[in-house]
């Protein structure tokens, strides 16, 4: 097993577009040829299009690129930028006169965090675009990571930032990798270790308040109602059928529950959609979707640990006693 990135497989780009100012961005998993996907939500808030589409029932079987946006449900516009950059390269469902780009996509909401009036649309989801590349995939604050804030729960003045992580494995010619923007209402913990590394900050800001051990005493949470949510996207080149995407998507929730806490709450919008290149045989679905768990919860603890200081809120790197 070796680390690896996402976009190790072939036919998927990865390209961001932010403005640090208005404190809000958009990042693009392309894959232009079309590619077997579904997702699945779990939040109680979401701001998500086409989710429905990908269902395993439905008759849809590609996509041609996935959007992981801020904004809110402004942000949503910035996938017609996304489907003019393909429908440019005639990328898309052929239909009788052209092509329709399938691209379904998930917000996070950030507008608190810049300029209240500033929200991704349609030329910043076509500038991702443009910046879509095969190479490393950029980390912290960037893209739909750019307004991402974490450990909410208390208000945002104990809060942490937030922001765009990444981490992928490959075992054997298989590749399974996870992206994902983390603005959660909830702490980030690290399994490996059974400590926080990013979430609400004591008074003092010399330690985390543990809103597991808040929510024991019935404290009533501070975190707005849906001005949250963990978004992210599994992206992998095994051999899998639409409603084993499905199953992947589902399993990878196990990475967001074991990496934040609390997780899937009615104030968070949390969606994972998972993408298949299929090109390598599996024999088995549970061990990917086990993998994808694993690589989701590594690219959540990413994200923290990427992320900078911004718009008055300390990050991980700013404190030394976070082991």
């Amino acid at each position: 097993m070796k680390e690896v990135k996402i976009t190790d497989i072939k036919g998927i780009k990865v390209g961001h577009a932010q403005n640090p100012e208005g404190g809000s961005g958009t990042t693009v998993i392309l894959c232009e040829d079309g590619m077997l996907a579904s997702c699945e939500v779990r939040g109680g808030g979401p701001a998500s299009v086409e989710t429905e589409l990908l269902d395993p029932v439905k008759g849809n079987q590609g996509i041609h690129a996935v959007m992981l946006s801020g904004g809110s449900a402004f942000g949503l516009a910035a996938r017609g930028g996304i489907m003019r950059y393909l429908e440019e390269r005639g990328k898309g469902k052929n239909m009788r006169k052209g092509v329709v780009p399938i691209v379904p996509g998930a917000c996070i909401f950030d507008l608190p965090i810049g300029d209240w009036n500033f929200r991704p649309g349609e030329e910043m989801g076509y500038q991702a675009c443009l910046n879509a590349t095969d190479g490393p995939v950029a980390e912290g604050n960037v893209g739909a990571g750019t307004g991402a804030v974490l450990g909410k729960m208390q208000g945002f003045e104990n809060a942490m930032k937030g922001g765009l992580g990444h981490y992928a494995l490959q075992v054997g010619d298989v590749i399974v990798g996870a992206i994902v923007a983390v603005n959660a209402v909830g702490d980030v913990w690290d399994p490996e270790t059974g400590k926080i590394v990013a979430g609400s900050l004591t008074e003092d800001k010399k330690g985390f308040r543990g809103l597991e051990s808040l929510l024991e005493k019935f404290l009533i949470p501070a975190g707005g109602e849906g001005e949250n949510t963990t978004i992210g996207c599994i992206v992998t080149n095994a051999k899998l059928t639409k409603a084993q995407c499905k199953k992947v998507a589902e399993v990878a929730h196990n990475g967001f529950a074991r990496a934040i806490r609390p997780v899937h709450t009615f104030r968070d919008g949390d969606c994972i959609f998972a993408v298949t290149a299929n090109e390598v045989e599996v024999t088995d679905v549970d061990a990917v979707a086990a993998l994808a768990a694993k690589v989701m919860e590594r690219a959540v603890i990413s994200a923290a640990k990427h992320a900078d200081a911004a718009y008055g809120l300390p990050c991980y790197k700013d404190f030394d006693w976070i082991d």
